[in-house]
C-alpha cells in the first residue's frame, strides 16, 4: 500500500491537529523511537501555549498527527486523557509515561530548561498533561 500523504491523513480525520515533538530535529527524532516503542505515552507543555491561541488544546478521543521533523506524517496519537498541574506539583509516575528521562529530578532539569529557553519557565507554571496512545505508524 502506498503511504499516504499529509493532506490525505487530514481530508480523512478533520479534526486532526498537527504537531512536531521537541523543539529540534535530533529531539524530535529521539522522541518520536520512543512514541513508537511504546515507551512514551504521555507529555506536556506549557498551558499557557494554548491559552494564547498558538495550539488547539487536545481533548480526549481527538487523533492528532504527529510530524517529522520535515513535516511529514509520523504516527497518528489519540489522546486519552488531559489533566492539568503545576510545574513543581509534577510526579513520578507521569514523568516515567514521557519515557524520557531519568526521574523526577532529571525532568525537572530538562523542562526547566526548555520552557526557560522558550522565555515562560516559573516554579508554579501550570502544564497541560496529555497521555496518549499510537493509533497508526506512518514509517
Amino acid at each position: 500500500m502506498a503511504k499516504q500523504t499529509l493532506q490525505q491523513i487530514i481530508d480523512a480525520n478533520p479534526e486532526a491537529e498537527t504537531f512536531r515533538f521537541g523543539d529540534s530535529a535530533a529531539l524530535c527524532n529521539q522522541i518520536l523511537a520512543l512514541v513508537r516503542s511504546g515507551a512514551k505515552t504521555a507529555t506536556c507543555e506549557a498551558l499557557s501555549v494554548y491559552t494564547d491561541g498558538e495550539d488547539a488544546y487536545p481533548e480526549v478521543g481527538r487523533r492528532d498527527v504527529a510530524l517529522n521533523w520535515d513535516g511529514t506524517p509520523a504516527v497518528m496519537i489519540e489522546t486519552t486523557e488531559v489533566t492539568t498541574r503545576r510545574f513543581d506539583e509534577m510526579d513520578a509516575e507521569f514523568v516515567a509515561a514521557q519515557g524520557q528521562f531519568r526521574d523526577l529530578e532529571d525532568w525537572r532539569k530538562s523542562y526547566s530548561a526548555y520552557f526557560t529557553k522558550h522565555g515562560q519557565f516559573a516554579p508554579d507554571m501550570m502544564l497541560m498533561c496529555e497521555r496518549f496512545r499510537v493509533v497508526e505508524d506512518y514509517a
